[in-house]
């Protein structure tokens, strides 16, 4: 079992924050006939006049029953990047700590970085798209806070080799963060049945992809208690609205349609690799571990143009590391993967 010292870690200012205590945070139960005029809130019902639970206690209860983890183990966001965001205000002191991305990657990480004024470290992946274990362990100093891996990766949809994850939280000294928005996607078993041997891991997830629910913005955070306890405090006190709590419970009831639609996108993304590989001009078909798929073209920026003139857009990821005349293709319904290949064919 991994354990180093997390409070060590925290930003000085942090560890000794007094979280603000909003009224839903003082008095809780609101299945009573109590009068509320506590929260200078408009009293009359428009299903959405009050607070919402700042703690989204339903939608962690039922996540915590989906991914058998304890409810102190969950923290919910504003979208994926809140969370990320969350871990940077806890542990990274501006123009002082550094963290490690690992190219090619989910830009937001950088993008996190330079709003938050820390310096990154960036180590490039291998030509398989794995992580260079020792030359990442190198790389670190005291002052690096946290290292980023995105398993399944995006842009290259492949998962990390799970020895080298391992080495990679025994062998870093701050926060391990392994971003798992694909993770319904490959048969990869989740660093979340992991969180208890090491207190330096935090997965994240995601309700955008899999779960079909892009549109309400709510990120998932899996870590030691004592993690999420840190970012509660420095979390806003409404961060997730009632809508979205609402649409996420109601989907979360429905397990059984995520399956389904999740089977479905498996068999259109081997169907749809096949016939992308049978293409004239595509050069490299990657494997696929994500709801996309990865793909080397003679001329990226070319093939990109006249998809768009043909009212299909895919994402052009020539520009990333690794990745020249790349493109990526989301897995659609069968009706739009059978346009993506007809339109391919006649280019």
């Amino acid at each position: 079992m991994k354990e180093i010292e997390i409070n060590n870690l925290l930003r000085e200012n942090i560890r000794t924050i007094k979280a603000y205590s909003s009224a839903r945070d003082e008095y809780k139960d609101t299945s009573s006939d109590m009068v509320f005029i506590d929260a200078n809130e408009n009293p009359f019902q428009t299903n959405v006049n009050r607070y919402p639970d700042p703690q989204q206690s339903k939608v962690k209860e039922r996540l915590a029953e989906i991914k058998d983890v304890s409810v102190s183990q969950i923290l919910l966001g504003n979208g994926s990047d809140e969370v990320l965001d969350l871990l940077f205000r806890a542990f990274c002191e501006p123009k002082q700590d550094n963290v490690i991305t690992l190219p090619p990657t989910y830009g937001m990480y950088s993008v996190l970085a330079d709003l938050n004024a820390v310096e990154i470290k960036s180590v490039m992946l291998d030509e398989s798209f794995e992580p260079k274990v020792t030359e990442i362990l190198e790389t670190q100093n005291d002052n690096s806070k946290i290292l980023f891996l995105c398993s399944p990766n995006n842009p290259t949809a492949n998962s990390f080799n799970a020895d080298k994850i391992e080495q990679l939280i025994n062998g870093f000294n701050g926060i391990v963060v392994i971003d798992e928005a694909y993770i319904d996607f490959t048969n990869q078993e989740s660093w979340i049945t992991r969180l208890n041997d090491f207190n330096n891991l935090v997965v994240t997830q995601t309700l955008s992809k899999a779960y079909g629910l892009a549109g309400i913005r709510l990120g998932i955070c899996y870590a030691s208690e004592f993690v999420i306890s840190v970012l509660n405090k420095i979390k806003p006190p409404y961060n997730v609205n009632q809508l979205t709590q609402e649409k996420a419970f109601e989907r979360l009831k429905n397990i059984n349609d995520v399956t389904y639609e999740v089977d479905f996108i498996l068999k259109q993304r081997e169907q749809l690799m096949i016939q992308l590989s049978g293409i004239s001009f595509i050069q490299t078909v990657f494997p696929s571990d994500a709801n996309f798929i990865l793909a080397k073209v003679d001329d990226a920026n070319k093939r990109y143009m006249q998809l768009i003139e043909r009212g299909i857009v895919v994402r052009n990821r020539t520009t990333q590391p690794l990745c020249e005349n790349c493109l990526r293709f989301t897995i659609g319904t069968a009706e739009e993967n059978k346009t993506l290949i007809k339109t391919l064919n006649q280019l």
